[in-house]
Parts: structure tokens; sequence; C-alpha cells
């Protein structure tokens, strides 16, 4: 049996058995919260447990490093809508210790795409529309700057009132300790 196969396998068990309705929330936020964390697979059940949340407190938004990219992205755009629509009045920007986006070097990415067999021509073609792999593709040096970096792209943000409040922290994984970033 292939892994979707168990997935959709599980789900209709999952669905006979009214599982979702332990999780019923709505879609605004009980505590006005928003998270922003890295996709790291350690933080998901556990990064709630470690703040005391739960389901339908926060808005949690999730992508590799936890980093802001550009400040009119996906991630932005989801912070806005956060705030604006579901009435979001603080957010958590969560890095956390051992990232695998810290320290990573475009090279490293492109040789594992490399090894997986996209071909030169892919490379070109990407270059062809502007984007430079060597920016977009590179980490960060340091957990700390990288946070700060975040909550000040979110603090200037225009479209972002100043009622908000934005906190810098960093997690670690293996114990679930929480500190603010410096």
């Amino acid at each position: 049996m292939s892994r979707i196969d168990e997935i959709l396998e599980f789900n209709r068990a999952y669905v006979a058995r009214r599982g979702q309705e332990q999780y019923k929330t709505t879609v605004r936020p009980d505590k006005k919260l928003a998270i922003l964390t890295c996709m790291d697979t350690r933080l998901t059940a556990s990064l709630l447990a470690a703040l005391g949340l739960r389901d339908g407190d926060a808005k949690i938004i999730k992508n590799a490093g936890a980093v802001i990219t550009d400040p009119y992205g996906a991630t932005m755009r989801s912070l806005l809508i956060a705030i604006h629509l579901f009435d979001v009045e603080d957010i958590l920007v969560i890095g956390h210790l051992d990232c695998g986006v810290e320290g990573l070097r475009p090279e490293t990415l492109i040789g594992k795409m490399r090894e997986k067999g996209i071909p030169q021509e892919t490379f070109d073609a990407v270059a062809s529309e502007g984007v430079d792999l060597n920016v977009w593709l590179t980490g960060f040096e340091n957990l700390d700057e990288a946070i700060r970096n975040n909550v000040r792209i979110i603090k200037d943000h225009p479209l972002v009132p100043n009622t908000v409040t934005i906190h810098a922290l960093k997690i670690d994984p293996a114990n679930g300790q929480l500190h603010l970033a410096r």
C-alpha cells in the first residue's frame, strides 16, 4: 500500500469515528495571536504544547527557517491577512536551534536539485525569469540576527498597524525551552 493510500484509509476511519470533533474551533484565533515559525518537523504539536496553546488559539505560518524573504511575499501576506481579517494583535516570530536553514549555502541545495535530475536548462530558465538562486536559496548565518530581521520587516511594514506587538523568540526543539532572541 502506498503512503497516500495509507493516509486516505486512516482518514476514512478518522471521519467515521468523528475524530475532528475534539478540534472544533472558529476561524479566528482565540488568543488573537499569530506565530511565524519554521517548517521543522519537530515544531508541530510540541510547539503548541511548549507555548501552552491549543488548536484555535493562534494562526500559524510556517516556512523554511521562519524567514521573510520578501516584504510583499507569501509569508507577509499571510501575516497581514491574520492581522486585518482575523484580528491578530500579537505576532511571535519563533526561530529554533539546530535549524537546517542556518548556514545553508545555495550551491548545496542546487547540488541536491541536480542529483534529483533537475537539468541545467531549468536553472537557466529560472535565471531568465530574473530569479537569482544564489540569493533566493541562501540561508541565514546567525539565528538571533535572522529573527530580529524578521521582526524589523514586520514592524516596519507600511500595512502593519502600530497596535500589533511583535516578539522575537527562539526555541530549542530538543526540550521546548523558549528564549527571547537577542
